[in-house]
């Protein structure tokens, strides 16, 4: 079965890649920016908020090993799709939660997965759904900056265990490892 890929904005792009690198069935996890209206954006300008950008994730995966509905699930889980325009501390459209599918079955299933992720919510979830658009990569230093850089970054050492330790308690069975 051919590989697939996801678009899931949820804060901030080093975050939510941690999370999705530990999964198995996935085989990259590419940080980024969709959604806005200057080519070829940087982390700078994307940074300022007036862009229209996500920070963003892009991952390709292995739907037999891991589905679109399982990395749904764990977006839901593993930031808060409550809070508008912001993460925590960050804060601007840039940071927003949303989901960018990639053809109607995406698009559908994106839908279904806000619907099974409310009732874990007290608040509305306000997770956007927008259409696919430029993808533009982030610069290198952005790319598996958890495994890098990102482990000496107070920011980063405040907010991803707390994220992975949701991971790991929720979803032991999806982790790169436990695949069947």
């Amino acid at each position: 079965m051919p590989h697939e890929t996801a678009i899931f904005a949820g804060g901030c792009f080093w975050c939510t890649e941690a999370v999705f690198q530990s999964l198995g069935g996935v085989e990259k996890v590419e940080s980024g920016y969709i959604g806005g209206t200057v080519e070829n954006p940087t982390y700078k300008q994307v940074c300022g908020g007036d862009t229209g950008h996500a920070e963003a994730i892009r991952i390709s995966f292995d739907p037999a090993v891991i589905t679109y509905d399982d990395l749904l699930d764990v977006f839901f889980a593993t930031h808060d799709p409550t809070q508008l325009n912001r993460q925590g501390n960050d804060v601007g459209t840039q940071y927003r939660s949303a989901i960018f599918p990639l053809d109607d079955v995406q698009e559908a299933a994106a839908r279904a997965g806000i619907a099974r992720a409310q009732p874990d919510w007290s608040q509305p979830i306000v997770t956007s759904v927008e259409p696919a658009a430029a993808w533009y990569p982030a610069e290198d230093y952005h790319q598996a900056y958890w495994d890098g850089e990102g482990q000496r970054n107070p920011y980063c050492m405040a907010v991803i265990p707390p994220k992975l330790a949701k991971l790991r308690k929720g979803f032991s069975e999806k982790l790169r490892g436990q695949e069947s």
